[in-house]
């Protein structure tokens, strides 16, 4: 008989660096151990969700807690972690810097780099650029934010892996894929599958409802959600709060292709008891389409290139 996949819950409802350190460390051992998933002396990337530079309170990004105090088991560990991304808007370092990344990073001597150098790959019919940056990687751990979403209606472990398409990228697959729902997903999933993260830990300390991914409303939710099945990950999340798992498209694809768990009687909760009250005030975002449209994606990327030539007149005026 298959064994059922696990979803770590632990409850944290606050950002106090000891409280979250462990947390996080339960985590680990609740999913079999750090040493499962590492080995000293990787490379390893945690991918947290850097969409846009907006600050901790608004909940847009992974909060900076969680990913110092992983970065620092890591360290202790003897692995090699480095912070990742390629956010939607803005770079890695604005979204770094925003949340008070940078001094704790260093002193933890752990780089922050843009999941830039994209390599083509073959995902889902189409070549799409992937960081070879990310792809370098000996391990990822994904870090996403648990968060409503306007297209996505919410997004949880599946989606966060995005980021690693390199640059306004992004914003082109969602206008050529963007018009079929089930062709988007299917490369979303698709390209979770080639990332391969060896594990998945979900920010849902303070959770992101509402006009979602960067303009909801920040509210308390109290749990970290781990699992190395991110389907079982995405039902479990749902769960929480009280939202039917085939409203999320995600969800549904992997279900039609026949990706990951698609049950929640099939999944087994390791930690804190799951609640027998679950969250019913979760506000959802309202739907807007997948697809952008042209105009918007080539307004996406005048404003990056815009963006990059003041980044590069400021390091050029430092030198001087």
């Amino acid at each position: 008989m298959p064994t059922k996949p696990i979803v770590a819950l632990t409850h944290c409802t606050e950002y106090r660096e000891p409280v979250v350190a462990k947390a996080i460390a339960r985590q680990f051992a609740l999913l079999g151990g750090i040493e499962r998933f590492i080995k000293r002396g990787d490379s390893v990337l945690l991918k947290p969700n850097f969409i846009a530079p907006k600050p901790r309170h608004c909940a847009t990004q992974t909060d900076p807690a969680v990913i110092i105090e992983t970065a620092r088991i890591l360290k202790d560990f003897g692995a090699r972690p480095f912070v990742g991304d390629s956010p939607a808007w803005g770079d890695v370092f604005a979204c770094a810097k925003v949340l008070g990344l940078e001094e704790p990073l260093k002193k933890l001597d752990v780089p922050i780099k843009q999941l830039d150098k994209p390599v083509r790959r073959k995902i889902a019919g189409a070549n799409v650029g992937i960081s070879s940056i990310a792809l370098e990687a000996d391990v990822i751990i994904n870090l996403p934010k648990f968060k409503a979403h306007q297209q996505l209606v919410a997004t949880f472990a599946v989606k966060n892996m995005f980021g690693c398409v390199s640059g306004k990228w992004k914003a082109y697959w969602h206008f050529a894929k963007g018009g079929n729902e089930k062709k988007f997903c299917k490369l979303i999933i698709e390209i979770y599958k080639l990332l391969n993260p060896a594990l998945t830990i979900i920010d849902g300390v303070i959770a992101m409802d509402g006009p979602g991914p960067i303009s909801g409303r920040a509210r308390p939710l109290g749990w970290l959600i781990g699992g190395t099945e991110p389907m079982a990950c995405e039902i479990v999340c749902s769960k929480l709060i009280n939202l039917d798992c085939d409203k999320l498209p995600i969800v549904r694809t992997a279900k039609q292709i026949g990706f990951g768990c698609a049950n929640f009687d099939d999944i087994e909760i390791a930690g804190d008891q799951f609640p027998k009250t679950v969250c019913t005030d979760f506000v959802p975002a309202e739907p807007i389409p997948i697809r952008f449209s042209l105009l918007r994606v080539c307004k996406s990327i005048c404003k990056q290139m815009i963006g990059q030539i003041r980044r590069n007149i400021t390091i050029i005026r430092r030198r001087k």
